[in-house]
Parts: structure tokens; sequence; C-alpha cells
């Protein structure tokens, strides 16, 4: 907002105030959803569909996960790089079932200028095939392994047709981990760890629990040999996928002559992996802890953690202005600090606009509570308000916050698991994905047959299957036959 410096104040206070979500979660949650993203000024829409604009507020929630997660992969060895935006074409077509896979996402330059490239370029969809064209000249023996190597970057996918800020978009920006081992059992070992790095990430960061498990064949990434996720549950009862891993085996390194010699001096192929966390998780995280008021930042990732609003008039500014500066400088050592100084606002909507942005925390301080050493705490979580003393500013912050990131995962958590349900039998299967949706856990005999059945007659497929399979699965819920595991049906975006 730009000021006149002639204008009044009573001038500035005439403004039309920002307006607030108009639409309940509970009733419209695809409108609800798009005003607590714009309305927060978290995005906006660019002028090409599906590819989003991440202004200051959304952008820094992603800097937060990707710093905390960057932190986790340097911590267990993983290395930073970048490869080029633009893919030959000769590259892309290297290991079929993976060009296969991705074919109809492919965006392709055919031109530069005035002239016909000689080979089109696609716009990175993923990386792997230049990424792999060029580190098989970097490893030539054992002693050049294991290579693990992560890209912080962005990628075009075109699709579909219905773009969806943060959930579904056309470029995004993720991590692709990328890594290559002497041996399958290295290999197969790191899934454990970077799966646990991103459920570190989703639940004490995001507040956002999922569920873990293997994708089917039909869901896996293509040219991988087996693929993992985590899975979240959107409000509407619809299933997303976060976070995944691929076991990749050695097609690609097939396809790419990745090899090395072994301590024996024998020629091997190695054996990789790849993995991505998203900007995806911002949608999940807004649409699951946001409320009708907008959304509801955790504090972990919040760019502001608490905002303090001072309560004045004309006499009083001065005095209170001077506390609340004070009370900024002593917490911005441990956190997000932000004072609204603004003089032509009112408390008020100051309050509403701050609770439409997220901020965990509001800090409200006016004469009277100067008087009596204190400050006035208000969670974003709850709505809850209590005094908090002036002398004891940090540690009561620290505590407010504190709580509110235990409360949010708390109450996902009980959303989640209030949302899964089990069916022994298909007529179950198809009434609780009817009435109720959210996931339903249910015997599968893991043949393709019986998935698309169950996709085709009730909209749901299997999102993935719990690593954990407790005892004998019953009877497939599709066909009778012997169950193969429990997977977790839903409908999904």
């Amino acid at each position: 907002m730009f000021i006149n410096p002639e204008e009044t104040t009573s001038e500035r206070m005439s403004e039309p105030k920002q307006e607030g979500i108009t639409a309940k979660k509970g009733q419209d949650f695809d409108e609800w959803y798009t005003q607590a993203i714009i309305k927060s000024e978290f995005a906006d829409y660019s002028p090409v569909s599906g590819c989003l604009v991440y202004r200051p507020s959304g952008y820094a929630i992603w800097e937060k996960i990707r710093d905390a997660t960057d932190l986790e992969f340097k911590k267990a060895g993983i290395q930073n790089a970048y490869f080029p935006l633009f893919i030959p074409e000769r590259l892309l077509r290297k290991e079929q079932e993976h060009v296969k896979g991705f074919a109809p996402e492919v965006a392709w330059v055919t031109e530069a200028g005035d002239s016909k490239l000689e080979e089109r370029l696609a716009v990175r969809p993923t990386s792997e095939t230049i990424i792999y064209e060029v580190v098989r000249k970097w490893i030539r023996s054992w002693r050049d392994l294991p290579l693990r190597l992560n890209l912080w970057n962005n990628v075009v996918r075109w699709e579909f047709k219905h773009p969806t800020p943060f959930l579904r978009g056309r470029e995004f920006l993720w991590n692709e981990g990328h890594t290559m081992f002497a041996t399958r059992e290295e290999a197969d070992a790191e899934r454990e760890q970077i799966m646990g790095i991103y459920r570190k990430i989703t639940e004490e960061f995001l507040a956002l629990p999922g569920l873990m498990g293997k994708k089917t064949d039909s869901e896996k990434f293509a040219g991988a040999l087996a693929s993992y996720s985590i899975e979240h549950l959107m409000p509407n009862g619809k299933a997303i996928q976060g976070p995944d891993f691929h076991s990749d085996g050695q097609n690609f390194a097939k396809a790419f002559d990745l090899a090395f010699v072994d301590q024996k001096g024998e020629r091997q192929l190695v054996w990789q992996n790849t993995w991505a966390i998203t900007t995806r998780e911002i949608g999940v995280m807004i649409a699951t802890h946001g409320d009708d008021k907008g959304p509801v930042l955790p504090p972990r990732v919040a760019p502001i953690q608490a905002v303090i609003v001072p309560i004045v008039n004309e006499q009083t500014r001065p005095a209170v202005l001077e506390v609340a500066m004070k009370l900024r400088d002593d917490l911005s050592a441990s956190f997000s600090i932000k004072v609204d100084e603004r003089d032509y606002v009112t408390p008020g909507r100051k309050f509403n606009e701050w609770e439409l942005r997220g901020v965990p925390l509001r800090i409200e301080v006016g004469p009277r509570d100067i008087a009596q050493n204190q400050v006035v705490l208000a969670r974003r979580d709850t709505g809850a308000k209590r005094p908090a003393k002036i002398p004891d500013i940090k540690a009561e912050v620290g505590k407010e916050l504190d709580d509110i990131q235990r409360n949010l995962l708390a109450l996902a958590r009980e959303r989640l698991a209030s949302n899964v349900r089990s069916a022994g039998t298909y007529e179950e299967l198809k009434a609780l994905i009817s009435s109720a949706g959210g996931i339903v856990q249910a015997p599968w005999c893991g043949a393709g047959a019986c998935e698309e059945k169950v996709k085709q007659e009730t909209g749901a497929k299997v999102i993935n299957m719990p690593l954990d399979q407790n005892g004998t699965p019953g009877p497939c819920v599709a066909c009778g036959a012997a169950g193969h595991v429990i997977a977790n049906f839903a409908k999904s975006y």
C-alpha cells in the first residue's frame, strides 16, 4: 500500500477495509481454500494458467520448509547441486518407461529467437536423465560411491486442466534427491532415513500427520521398482500425496551406463534412489489448520511468529510505542517479531488482518497494560487470551508458541485418526467412501483388475499400503480371493 504523506490520519482511516474470508470452510471448502490462499497474501495468480506467484509471505514459508529439510539432508551427508532446466529429447527417451510416464506432462522448447532448434528441449519435468548423463563420468570405482546429491529447483508438468494453488500446479518448487550406491542393501537402507526426515518435517514443523506406505505398481514413479509416500487427508475427505521416495533399482543405470569397478575388479551397475518434498505441503498445511478466519500457521514455519499491536491514542502513542519497540528488541533474538505501528488502521482491523495472515500469536499492549507491567497474549489457534508479565515475556511467548505447535499437530492427528475406517466387504467399502469419505483400510489381493474396479465404481484408489502389515488380511474386498495386503483406499487429488 502506498501512502500519501499529505493525507490526514482520518483520511487514511476511511479507506476501505481489507475484506476477510466470506466462505465457510465446512460449507464450501474449495471457495474457502481459494480465498484463504489469495486474501492471506501467500500467493497470487499469474498470467500463465497453473503457474503460481509466491508472494513474500508464502515464499517465506517455503524457505522455512526448505531450510529445515536441507539441514537434515546435510546432517545425513547429502550434498546440494544444480543441473540445467532444459533436457535434450534424446536423454529423456533413454529410459522408455520413464519417458512414457512423463510424455503427457512435458513442455517442449522448439525455437530460440527466429531459429528452429535442431533438437527439442524438455522443460524439466524431473531431472533424472540429465543428471545421469553427466554423473556417469564422475563414477569410476567403488571409492566414488555412494554419490548422494540433492537439487532445490522448479519443475514443469503440463498434463492437467484444473490447477489448484499449491496443491496441483503446472510449475512447482521441490527438492530432488538423486543417490547412487554400490549395493542394493545400501540403497534400500536409505529409504528409512529419508522418509524419517520427511516425517520429521511434516509433523514437527508443518504439524501435518500422514499415512506412510508403499504405492501400487500403477501409482509408482515412472521407471522405479517401487515408490513410497506419506499421504495426507484434506478437510473435504480427499487424500493427497505428500513427500515420496522411489527405489529406482538399476533401470536408469542400465539406460545411462552408470557403472563402476568394485573391490574385486569387476564392473557393476549402481543402485539408485530418488525422493522429493514439494510446495504442495504449504497448501495442505493451510487447508488442514485453517478456520473461517483464514490460515493458522504452525509457529515453526510462520514467517512472523508474533505480532505486537500497540493500543494507543494520540496522547499515549509515544509511550506505548516505546514499550512495544523494547518488547520487539527483547524478543527478536529468539523469535520472528513484528510491531504493527500503523497509525491509520484501528486495532480491531489490525487484529483481523493478522488473523487472516495466520500469525500464531498476537501481543497486545496499551496504557493500562503498561501500568500493570504486562501485555496480553492472544493465540491464533484457539483465540484464547491471557496476561503475561513483561519481565517474563520471552519465556511466556516461547511457552505459547510451543503449545500452539503441539496443539495443531494433536488436533490434526485426531482428525486423521477419526477419518481412517476399516471395511471387510465391498459393500462396506462403497458405503464408507460414498457417505463418510476419508481413508478406508481394506484387504486387497494385489491384482490391478481389482484396483481398477474399485477406482471405476467408487472413485477411490489405493493411495498406498501401510508398511506395517500386521496379521493375515481377510478376503480381497473387491473379488473375494485371498487378501495379499491391507490397502488404504481414498478419493484423492
